[in-house]
């Protein structure tokens, strides 16, 4: 290749590196300085939601919004040094955005479904919930997911834009949540000696909403057995455990006052020994 090729190429990357090198060097130490400047401001901006009484679910989603908004500061800066006129980079910028924006519809959905959580609150850190075949706490609310720890330690992360569009039954947005046991009996039972049983049973429970009422109901009549919904009330949190510890109190009342859980029966009937032989009789051969 022809050696006046080279040397020009090698002037011209000169004299483009003299004429940006400036701008270039003042970028690169911007973007340095950028750097620890966020991590001061997110860690003030942290301190200072620790010491405020905002919802945890609101922490964490002002966090994510605002490093975002940081580091997009932090480039548009570094645009302006390297001699791209503020004009010409907010065009740029904004046509980048409309097609990123185009290209990741997705996101901004997630992004105002996070949003509309925030506004509306159907859940918060920390609650309870259960959603989309989904049922676990609620660890975290960013810009974009949320994320639930299920009860056998899963983490589950749903896009905000999904969870802001289905039905949530949230378990702990109520103080108080009702307990509901359905328990069987045979029919030769004596229904208030079972009613006035299981009360007592589930009146021993240390964390029982003692202004809410125990009550015991015959809620079905079936084809061997009556059925019986034992109710009562508890704090949400303590829904879970109370349910299996309301259900073991009241097995082992029951087993104490000698009730016992009925077995299925099937009634069988014997013809009487003439009508057999009389029958065996008429179908013989002469």
């Amino acid at each position: 290749m022809d050696k006046d090729f080279w040397i020009e190429l090698k002037s011209q990357l000169l004299e483009f590196l003299l004429e940006i090198g400036p701008e270039l060097i003042y970028a690169l130490v911007t973007f340095i300085i950028g750097i620890f400047a966020i991590k001061l401001l997110m860690s003030l901006l942290r301190g200072a939601l620790r010491k405020s009484k905002t919802e945890l679910s609101l922490k964490t989603f002002v966090e994510s919004l605002s490093i975002f908004l940081l580091y997009g500061l932090l480039f548009f800066i570094m645009g302006s040094i390297l001699v791209i006129k503020t004009t010409s980079f907010i065009a740029v910028f904004g046509a980048a955005g409309i097609a990123i924006g185009l290209a990741l519809q997705g996101s901004l959905s997630n992004f105002a479904g996070g949003v509309l959580i925030l506004v509306f609150k159907p859940f918060k850190a920390g609650d309870l919930i259960h959603v989309n075949d989904n049922l676990g706490f609620v660890e975290k609310i960013d810009i974009l997911y949320t994320r639930i720890k299920t009860f056998d330690g899963r983490m589950i992360t749903m896009p905000n834009g999904n969870v802001s569009n289905s039905d949530v039954d949230n378990r702990t947005m109520e103080k108080y949540r009702r307990i509901d046991l359905n328990l069987k009996f045979a029919f030769d039972e004596d229904i208030d000696k079972i009613r006035q049983i299981i009360i007592n049973g589930m009146n021993k429970h240390p964390k029982l909403a003692r202004h809410l009422p125990v009550d015991v109901w015959l809620d079905e009549i079936g084809d061997y057995q009556m059925k019986i919904k034992a109710r009562c009330w508890v704090e949400s949190v303590e829904y879970w455990p109370a349910y299996w510890e309301q259900l073991e109190a009241v097995k082992k009342e029951l087993d104490r006052e000698g009730v016992r859980i009925p077995i299925p029966k099937h009634a069988i009937y014997k013809e009487e020994a003439i009508g057999l032989e009389s029958r065996h009789n008429l179908n013989s051969p002469t």
